[in-house]
């Protein structure tokens, strides 16, 4: 695999033989992939903080803040509103983030206007739609991914 890839348990990431991603070039993409159990959902700061380390290590400061949310809104979506596991990965290449959900529900993720009263549902993919540069849902395999990609503005360690 090009680029360098995160246990699948530590959401750290990761050179190719398993010593920090920090060493590698500049110009490599660095990839994240983490594996969580349905409802792991106190592995959502674990991811948050994996994605927020290679953002900083790639000069992607501005985007940090939207990134994590954003990622946190796909990842707990899949975890709550399907019977099944998740797989989040994120990939920075050049001066873009690109952070992929995939999950085995074959029901696709519906946009809706979040209700006034409604405490906090339904707001995920409005503000994924609002905030990521581009976003989508694909059919893969058993299931989809929904994805989202930010603009890093330039890339580059600051």
């Amino acid at each position: 695999m090009t680029g360098q890839q995160a246990s699948e348990r530590g959401a750290a990431a990761t050179g190719p033989t398993g010593a920090p991603a920090e060493g590698d070039g500049e110009g490599d993409p660095i990839q994240l992939r983490r594996r969580l159990g349905h409802a792991e959902l106190t592995a959502v700061p674990e991811v948050r903080r994996a994605l927020r380390e290679i953002l900083r290590s790639r000069g992607g400061r501005s985007c940090t803040d939207v990134a994590e949310l954003l990622t946190t809104e796909l990842v707990t979506n899949a975890l709550v509103h399907t019977e099944h596991d998740a797989e989040v990965t994120a990939t920075v290449a050049a001066s873009r983030l690109r952070v992929e959900v995939r999950d085995s529900a074959g029901s696709h993720p519906r946009l809706r206007v979040p209700v006034a009263d409604d405490g906090t549902h339904g707001r995920g993919l409005v503000l994924v739609q609002a905030l990521a540069d581009a976003w989508g849902v694909r059919a893969q395999g058993v299931g989809k991914v929904v994805w989202f990609e930010l603009d890093m503005g330039g890339g580059g360690p600051a």
